[in-house]
């Protein structure tokens, strides 16, 4: 690490508080914050708004963890390991891919469940609004991660410092995902759109450096450059195609069933009494 920094935040007697923590759920009430106050502008009811951010958030943290934890197995189960740690979320230890994963099966089956019309509409819209905080989480838990001494970059030779700051060009990455986000949802385009067009950057950034740089496990050792701290090629890497073109093809198609980005104006989307977008539209 290019420092040493304590990762407890304060300590209230035998509880402690860690800047993890502490990021990521100021992250969380951006992003809450964000979906609610843009959610109502497209004509949804605010106490939904809430109740579906609620299901996505604890199946986003279920999901981040499953995923890292299973994809990283030997750091948790094994000699000298303590299992208990599975659950220690605080101690840091979180997939992004897993988080998106979790949150968006969580709203997926609250949206069918509980709005009239055409679910994947819905569904489109919201995920737009959920990229500010997805963004603005992965700039401020990158900087979690410091104060935690993990995710590490390569040790290197020919630059000023030890190791890459992998964390700190992490952070740079989400805040220049963040101001794309911001250009593209000027556009208007249609639901759906900015997120995945958010996903698809943010893969391209993941595979061409930031796990170039990474103290990461290697799936095949093609290129390595000890000097500049480059490696090639990791297991993220090796797995990161499918959803990179996942996120190319849902772009295309976003762009091919314009939907369009919020039900204003009209009545507001509360549940199962609310009207479809059929007749708000005859409306």
């Amino acid at each position: 690490m290019l420092v040493d920094w304590d990762p407890i935040l304060v300590r209230l007697g035998p509880l402690a508080i860690r800047w993890y923590g502490f990021f990521m759920a100021v992250s969380m009430a951006i992003g809450l914050y964000v979906l609610v106050k843009h959610g109502r502008r497209r004509g949804y009811d605010e106490d939904y708004l809430y109740n579906v951010s609620a299901l996505a958030i604890v199946g986003g943290v279920v999901g981040a963890r499953l995923v890292y934890v299973l994809t990283n197995l030997g750091d948790y189960f094994g000699p000298g390991r303590n299992p208990v740690e599975v659950i220690r979320v605080d101690h840091g230890g979180l997939s992004l891919h897993g988080a998106l994963l979790g949150g968006a099966l969580a709203a997926w089956w609250y949206i069918r469940r509980s709005l009239p019309g055409d679910p994947w509409a819905h569904f489109s819209r919201l995920l737009d609004l959920t990229v500010p905080g997805i963004a603005v989480g992965y700039m401020l838990v990158r900087i979690g991660n410091i104060f935690n001494h993990e995710v590490l970059g390569n040790p290197v030779t020919a630059l000023p410092f030890p190791r890459h700051p992998v964390q700190l060009y992490a952070s740079a990455a989400g805040l220049a995902l963040l101001l794309l986000h911001n250009r593209l949802a000027r556009g208007n385009p249609p639901a759906g759109y900015l997120f995945w067009s958010f996903l698809y950057y943010y893969q391209w950034w993941r595979v061409v450096f930031e796990e170039t740089v990474r103290d990461a496990p290697l799936a095949l050792s093609v290129y390595t450059n000890p000097a500049l701290g480059i490696e090639l090629i990791t297991v993220t890497q090796a797995t990161t195609w499918p959803v990179l073109l996942l996120a190319w093809w849902m772009r295309k198609k976003a762009l091919r069933d314009g939907i369009s980005p919020g039900l204003e104006p009209g009545p507001e989307v509360t549940g199962q009494d609310a009207p479809s977008p059929a007749s708000w539209e005859e409306r």
